[in-house]
């Protein structure tokens, strides 16, 4: 088989470029041929992806819920109305995502390779998919699968929770907003050094109905009954006087928060999107809207003819200062909770969000930087530089 782009990986990188190609098809204007490799046909309810924009998105068939604003609830178990104006806070399940992708690949005619990719190799003119069903052959290879950084990490956490989509016999949720941070959870162990940060989430379908997570910031996963146990504490506290609750789907995730370089470009015809392509930004381990980015700049290079290239999801001054965070963070330099909602609270919520998106200004850098604690910043900062150093210095050793 030979085509003009192989997408391999239908996730949420691989169905996000369908769904970009699929938007830019006019009369008269052939598409670029497409294959689709991928062991299976994603369907269901297996995650949910969320992310902020000014009112609307190419992804806005698949949005199941959006919100005007959302509560932060501090260590004290204080809680915050954020008015996020003029964005809003947008929750896409899987099932809806996958529902879309599938339609942009009928509408642009791709072929699915039902298999999975054992290798892809670059070359001059075409670069090669190997698979059990066949080899491919693609002017470009779109690969969203895991791939080890180009450079390693000075610093690596991990963002893993566990959430229960739950139904409460009586109202119970607020349906009007989302629960972004609920720092009143039991916390890891403070001013250890990758202790990590604890917070309750939390997106209502209705009253009675939403996904419920417990999320960490930490080293390392925790054992399935841990998260049982917290989730179960984080429920009971919170809306124990529901009553009981029915626990529906449950969905499971480890994000990297790393400042580790990832490559976009591996080979003359390969890209990479996706995490594997540096569309998580180390800070939080929000993809989704980078991953959009992504997927709109190269849909719209190959529907013009030329060749498709990744500009990086975030820019340089702000992977920065995501190394510093996880450097300050992991060092138990400062107290997650405290540091987080002082962000939230001490600026605009928008200009935070945006600012974790990679689109703030320089002018509002600075501000959100001066609203986080100055000596323990600065100390993180040092580190990082040391830590730099001693790579760049390992590098030329070898």
């Amino acid at each position: 088989m030979q085509v003009d782009v192989a997408v391999v990986g239908a996730g949420g990188a691989g169905g996000s470029v369908l769904v970009q190609l699929a938007r830019r098809l006019t009369p008269g204007r052939e598409p670029p041929t497409v294959a689709v490799v991928d062991p299976e046909r994603k369907a269901g309810r297996d995650r949910t992806w969320c992310f902020w924009d000014e009112g609307s998105s190419a992804v806005d068939p698949a949005v199941h819920r959006a919100w005007g604003h959302a509560l932060l609830v501090d260590a004290a178990g204080r809680e915050h109305r954020l008015d996020l104006a003029p964005l809003r806070y947008v929750m896409v399940r899987s099932q809806d995502f996958y529902a879309l992708a599938d339609e942009a690949t009928a509408r642009l005619g791709a072929q699915r390779v039902l298999a999975p990719a054992d290798a892809v190799v670059d070359g001059e003119e075409f670069a090669r998919v190997h698979t059990a069903a066949g080899t491919i052959r693609a002017r470009w290879v779109l690969d969203s699968r895991p791939a080890a950084p180009r450079l390693p990490a000075n610093t690596a956490l991990l963002q893993h929770f566990r959430g229960w989509t739950v139904r409460f016999p009586v109202d119970a949720l607020d349906a009007s907003g989302p629960v972004l941070m609920d720092f009143s959870v039991a916390q890891p162990a403070r001013r250890r050094v990758g202790a990590g940060v604890a917070f309750g989430y939390v997106l209502p379908d209705d009253a009675r109905t939403g996904l419920v997570e417990y999320t960490e910031f930490s080293r390392r996963r925790l054992a399935d009954a841990e998260y049982d146990k917290a989730l179960a504490a984080y429920l009971d506290a919170r809306y124990g006087n529901a009553g009981g609750y029915e626990v529906g789907e449950v969905e499971d995730g480890v994000i990297p928060m790393t400042d580790a370089v990832y490559a976009r470009r591996v080979g003359r015809r390969v890209l990479r999107l996706g995490t594997a392509g540096g569309a998580t930004r180390a800070s939080t381990g929000y993809t989704f809207a980078a991953m959009q980015r992504q997927a709109a700049h190269v849909a719209a290079a190959l529907m013009a003819g030329g060749p498709p290239d990744l500009p990086p999801a975030y820019p340089a001054r702000h992977r920065w200062m995501d190394s510093v965070l996880l450097r300050a963070l992991d060092g138990g330099l400062v107290d997650g909770p405290q540091l987080f909602t002082r962000l939230l609270l001490r600026n605009p919520p928008a200009r935070v969000l945006r600012f974790l998106d990679g689109r703030t200004s320089g002018i509002d850098d600075l501000r959100v930087m001066a609203t986080t604690p100055a000596l323990p910043m600065a100390r993180a900062t040092v580190a990082d530089a040391v830590a730099r150093a001693r790579r760049r210095l390992s590098a030329t050793v070898r």
